[in-house]
């Protein structure tokens, strides 16, 4: 899949950019499917291999924000399509 149509797929408002908020929105699918339960905590048999200490949704939230943050390599709190192609920092 192109970059250009997972910026589009992210990118709710239509600007041409990722907010923090469009990207812990989007990436926050996987929380929702691992939390089989819906109890907004993903215990430890919920995630990949049975493993981890169980973090909450806001907590799951918190990361995505920071992951974001290294992934804008100009810092200017948004995401364009090259800072998505990117690997986080």
């Amino acid at each position: 899949e192109r970059t250009s149509d997972y910026l589009a797929r992210m990118d709710a408002d239509g600007d041409g950019r990722v907010s923090v908020d469009e990207y812990v929105d989007w990436m926050s699918y996987a929380f929702e499917r691992m939390d089989a339960d819906g109890d907004g905590v993903l215990a430890t048999h919920e995630q990949p291999g049975g493993k981890g200490s169980p973090i909450t949704r806001d907590a799951y939230r918190q990361r995505l924000a920071e992951r974001f943050r290294r992934q804008d390599g100009n810092g200017d709190g948004w995401l364009d399509a090259r800072e998505l192609a990117a690997p986080p920092r």
